[in-house]
Order: structure tokens, then sequence, then C-alpha cells
């Protein structure tokens, strides 16, 4: 039967909460796309969005389902989504790249009042984590593909991991499979194109399934029968790879150990305040996005569970 493994969170992701490591906005890396954020009605007067949200950002819309999971796993909390769909996909970015731009809209949502912040992107959080923790004074979670719970599940002792390529070129991609290797043989596939689609709303088009189809293929022949999803965008695949998979693929989804981090840490933390699941029946989401067309509105209003109380541009 097919399934979706939802692997313990790892507890390296976690930024320390005795850091008294401060936010240095005079500390942003000299690129252009680094320049300090603003929402557009933002003001001395207005804030952003309301303090003391969880903030999630990604390079577009794939960390809409990490946010899906912190939602049913946090209903009391208020979440702030940034979209970066300006520079989507950081894929295809350079490492430097992806680790200013990463502290830009990490810099803007924890000067803006957020509590926690949430890396909902496979490749931000390989490139620039570190970065984040050593500027930001907020507890930081991240997301890395499930290559142990995979290589702990496996029965034909073959894994298959669909990631970007910044992902798979990074060193922490490599380290995982240093730590995993002996346990499972890993066949890994640049998902080139797909985020692009999914951006797009594009699921399940003849394109998008012979796409998938090309990167499945060779996982399948190998008899993988683990997948793990390197990527919080290919999440909104799952039926399309189950469809061309079918049942002996399980999908590892690392969306729900997220979230039961993140759960963790607003528990345990005394520092951080913790929204009362009494004051809101449901959770609250705000949605920013770099380049905030029809479409994006459209597809980001599609993919979210609930209701968006406000959808604003984020300007440099």
């Amino acid at each position: 039967m097919s399934q979706t493994l939802s692997p313990p969170f790892d507890e390296k992701l976690t930024f320390s909460l005795n850091s008294n490591v401060a936010l240095n906005s005079n500390l942003t890396p000299a690129s252009d796309p680094t320049k300090p954020l603003r929402s557009n009605f933002s003001s001395a007067q207005q804030a952003p969005f309301p303090t003391s949200a969880i903030g999630v950002f990604d390079s577009g819309l794939g960390g809409l389902s990490v946010l899906r999971a912190l939602s049913e796993t946090l209903p009391g909390e208020r979440f702030v989504y940034v979209a970066d769909s300006k520079h989507a996909p950081y894929g295809a970015q350079s490492d430097d790249f992806i680790a200013a731009r990463s502290l830009a809209i990490g810099g803007w949502l924890a000067e803006n009042g957020a509590k926690m912040l949430v890396v909902a992107c496979n490749t931000a959080t390989a490139h620039a984590i570190a970065v984040l923790r050593s500027r930001l004074a907020i507890p930081i979670v991240g997301v890395e593909p499930g290559v142990k719970p995979a290589a702990l599940a496996t029965q034909t002792g073959v894994v298959g991991i669909l990631a970007t390529e910044a992902t798979l070129r990074s060193a922490r991609f490599a380290d995982l499979l240093a730590r995993h290797g002996n346990r499972a043989r890993f066949v890994t596939q640049a998902g080139h194109g797909l985020v692009e689609a999914i951006e797009r709303g594009d699921t399940d088009s003849p394109e998008v399934m012979a796409l998938l189809e090309s990167y499945l293929r060779p996982m399948i022949d190998a008899k993988a029968d683990c997948l793990v999803l390197g990527c919080t965008h290919y999440p909104f695949l799952a039926s399309a790879i189950r469809s061309i998979s079918g049942d002996p693929l399980a999908i590892v989804d690392t969306s729900a150990a997220v979230a039961r981090q993140a759960q963790k840490l607003i528990f345990l933390a005394p520092k951080i305040p913790l929204s009362s699941a009494t004051e809101f029946s449901q959770p609250r989401s705000w949605f920013f996005s770099a380049d905030l067309s029809e479409k994006t509105r459209l597809v980001a209003t599609q993919m979210h569970t609930g209701a968006w109380e406000s959808m604003q541009p984020l300007s440099e």
C-alpha cells in the first residue's frame, strides 16, 4: 500500500534558544537581492503583520506544504508566509545568493516581531541556516531531506531522492549521504523544471507527468521502495508521483516532523510567547510575495488550506 513517511525531526536543524546573538541589520551582505525589505503598508504606526507570529519562508509557494503541517499542528498560532517568487527557484541560484537572500527575508521577519522562523525550503536550509543562526536572535527551524528515515525504512536497500540541484550539491546533503550510506544505496535526481511548474499551479499536465516519469523511472528500475522529497514544492506532486510509481514506493516528506519540532520549541521554551488556542478558532495567516502577480495570488490561494488574512507585495 502506498504510504507517506513522516520522520522524526533532526535536532541539528534547531536554533539554540540560549543564543545571545542579536540581529544586526548592518551585516547584510552586499548584493542587490539582499536589500532591506519592506511591505507597502508597513509604517511606524502599523506593523506589516501581528507580532508574535511564526515566520515561514520559501523561494516560492512550495513552503505552503510546510505551512499546511504547521497550521494543523499549531491551530492557535498566527503565521506570516513569505514567498520569494521573484527569485525562484533557489535551486538555480548561487550558494552566496541563497544565503544572502535568506538573511534579508529572515531579518525582515525578525525585525517586525516574528517569534520564530521556519525555513520552509531545503535549499535555503542547506546553504543559509548557519548564517541565519549567527545573525538572528529568534528560534529557527529548518528542513532537510528525510534521508535517515528512508534509509531505515527501505526493504530493498535502494532509496530515490528527488531534490533541487543546489540541495544535491550542498555540503549538508553530502554529509547526510555519508552518514547513512552504509544503510542504503541512494539514487539522486535533480528535479529540473518541477518547481517552475508548481509555481504555475501545474501539477499534472502531460508535460509535468512526462518530466516526472523521466526522473522516477531510473529509481523504479533500480528497485527503490522509498522516495525522499528533497524540496518542499514536491509534496504537491504526490498524486502524480503515485500514479507513475504505484503503491510500492513510499514517499518520505518531512513537513509534519518540522511542524512537530516547532510545536516542541513553543511549548518548552518560556521565551517564546504562546498564542492561546482559544484566541483564534483556526490558524490565521498573512501572505507576502516579492512577485505578487495575479497568477501567484491564484495559485497561493488554491494551495493554501485556509483563507489568507491579507496578500501583500514585498518590496526591496
